[in-house]
């Protein structure tokens, strides 16, 4: 069994249908692309389970920057990836909640593509033309140390509340060869979360080694076990991505229910 991530959510998933890999994982908009690209075929892809339900925040350092209206042609806002990133989706659902949705595209023009490590020292440094961030944890808290860097927006204001951050995905093919390693997969996927609703200290020092960060472990467990962080296997918030994906005409289908998008193995939780 094969399980990879990537910065491109297309080149994951053609790795995936592929066969170059067995699970992905990453934000929901990459699975609920797939999911509608491979609906109705006999290798459909669906999800596995989610990971956690937690904020993703746009921090900025310019003062004048209180909300997206704000923005003008001389800011830059780094996403993991243009257009295709939860992060990039997140700021056109907030475009069209603040525009209309006509132009939920508006500030789409102001993204530059950057992971999340080189955005957050291009916004602590002052030296490069980013102005302002839309990351991940744990490097979106790292920024709000330095004086003067402020948060704009909030994932959860935009969905009204917690939401799935990300998600593991698979393909038919994988999902009905051998149940017997499915089930195992997703037990696996129960222990991790019941580890760390336990304890994340030692995860943190896991994630520490294996991205080399400078952070401490105290501090990375203080992020992963903050009062908006659920480490949880049930999906939230699905829904309301693949409704805005449909609107704009990301997906050309839409879900009628949560459980379309997840193998059976899920459908006992309490998802949306």
């Amino acid at each position: 069994m094969t399980w990879a991530t990537f910065n491109s959510p297309a080149a994951m998933n053609d790795a995936l249908l592929s066969g170059s890999v067995d699970i992905v994982s990453g934000g929901v908009p990459g699975m609920l692309t797939i999911w509608a690209r491979t609906r109705g075929t006999p290798n459909a892809v669906k999800g596995v389970a989610a990971f956690s339900s937690q904020p993703i925040l746009l921090n900025a350092r310019n003062p004048r920057v209180t909300s997206i209206a704000d923005f003008t042609e001389s800011d830059r806002i780094a996403v993991p990836a243009v257009k295709i990133s939860v992060q990039a989706m997140m700021l056109q659902m907030a475009a069209a909640r603040q525009w209309g949705q006509a132009n939920f595209a508006r500030l789409d023009p102001l993204t530059v593509g950057m992971s999340p490590p080189d955005a957050t020292i291009a916004l602590l440094s002052d030296s490069a033309d980013i102005t302002s961030v839309f990351s991940v944890p744990p490097f979106q808290y790292q920024q709000l140390e330095k004086p003067g860097i402020h948060t704009v927006l909030s994932s959860q204001d935009i969905f009204g509340g917690p939401h799935t951050f990300t998600v593991a995905w698979t393909s038919t093919r994988f999902h009905d060869k051998d149940p017997a390693l499915y089930t195992a997969l997703v037990a696996a996927f129960k222990e991790a979360t019941d580890m760390l609703d336990k304890d994340v200290k030692e995860a943190a020092q896991l994630w520490i080694d294996d991205v080399k960060s400078k952070m401490t472990a105290e501090k990375v467990a203080q992020i992963a076990s903050g009062k908006q962080v659920r480490w949880t296997m049930v999906p939230e918030g699905t829904m309301k991505y693949a409704d805005f994906m449909h609107a704009v005409g990301s997906i050309k289908v839409a879900p009628t229910s949560w459980k379309d998008l997840f193998f059976p193995e899920l459908h006992g939780l309490p998802g949306s």
